[in-house]
């Protein structure tokens, strides 16, 4: 066989390697459900690699890094960002899915994926666009909508899927999804905590008792706990869960997160102003658009051209629109009207 030749094999081997020594119940990239539109295969790389690389090397992608994940715009490099909690939630992820014998792969790019369609400032971005947008707006949604039609990646089904799913209330239809799902959870939970305790806002002694004794009060601890819980009641078996008394306490300590934390803390005292930029760009560009646009297509431009502003352009169009600067320079939003005369729906 020559090299050329050999190199033909690659994703034919790394294909045979999953079939002989991943679970029965993982998800082989030989079976995949395929894309929407067919592709000729790589020489080299499975499809579920493929999707993975796609998603790094997305615009989407490098936007997180400049969008909130609790805490607005923080001046301490130290606080997370949307861009590392999508990487400690692969991490966590992907040491869930190697020890189950699931598809690594697979598992890293819905992981990767996950949020892609998140706003700025956060949830409270994503709540006010609910509020502003008909039928409401969700960010696993609009994460499938960028992989689908903003990037056109045209990634595998089980990727959408699992993308889709991430959220709580969804079911996924993968072991890997489920892994990713679970995975998001148990990621915010813990680096939140400890965002928040840097911040002042908490500190380890206020977390619920109960929850410490059960998973320990030092960071890494706990967390390796909650992977553990995952791992010892899932091997073996064809859905990924924790076990009944590690969830117990896991939405516990969530819950009282959202008490403590997520809700009504200094965590959220700039989520007032960062309401007020979402909505006044929200309408302001909704006008801007009436005058070449159909009435139809302007709800659904707006709400794709802002789900994907980070914090720091937001603020940008915010200052560049609504606050004096003198004269300088007209307005510019040209993604916005390139997204207006390219929309197909």
């Amino acid at each position: 066989m020559t090299g050329l030749e050999a190199i033909d094999e690659i994703r034919h081997k790394l294909e045979e390697k999953e079939i002989n020594t991943l679970s029965e119940f993982a998800t082989k990239s030989r079976y995949s459900k395929g894309r929407k539109e067919p592709e000729e295969e790589c020489n080299i790389r499975t499809c579920f690699q493929r999707d993975r690389d796609r998603i790094v090397h997305s615009k989407a992608f490098r936007r997180l890094k400049h969008k909130t994940q609790v805490f607005l715009s923080p001046f301490d490099d130290h606080f997370r960002t949307r861009l590392t909690h999508t990487l400690e939630v692969s991490q966590i992820a992907r040491t869930i899915a190697r020890a189950l014998d699931l598809n690594e792969d697979l598992t890293e790019a819905i992981a990767l994926g996950h949020d892609l369609g998140h706003t700025p400032f956060g949830h409270c971005g994503e709540g006010v666009l609910n509020e502003l947008v008909k039928g409401g707006f969700h960010h696993n949604i609009q994460s499938v909508r960028v992989v689908e039609v903003l990037e056109h990646l045209n990634l595998c089904r089980e990727t959408i899927d699992g993308i889709l799913t991430h959220t709580w209330g969804y079911t996924p239809h993968t072991p890997e999804a489920q892994t990713v799902q679970l995975a998001d959870k148990i990621a915010y939970i813990n680096h939140d905590i400890e965002d928040s305790i840097r911040a002042g806002i908490i500190v380890e002694n206020d977390l619920p008792k109960d929850c410490i004794e059960y998973f320990s009060s030092h960071q890494s601890e706990r967390l390796n706990k909650m992977i553990m819980e995952i791992i010892k009641n899932s091997y073996g078996k064809p859905t990924v869960s924790m076990s009944e008394e590690g969830w117990h306490y896991t939405t516990k300590l969530r819950e009282w997160m959202f008490d403590n934390v997520y809700i009504d803390s200094p965590a959220k005292l700039e989520e007032k102003k960062a309401r007020r930029v979402i909505k006044e760009l929200f309408l302001l560009y909704t006008e801007m658009l009436k005058p070449i646009c159909e009435e139809s297509r302007i709800e659904r431009i707006v709400t794709d051209y802002i789900s994907g502003m980070t914090d720091r352009y937001a603020i940008e169009k915010f200052k560049e629109h609504f606050i004096p600067i003198g004269i300088q320079r007209g307005a510019k939003d040209e993604y916005l009207f390139k997204l207006a005369n390219a929309y197909k729906g």
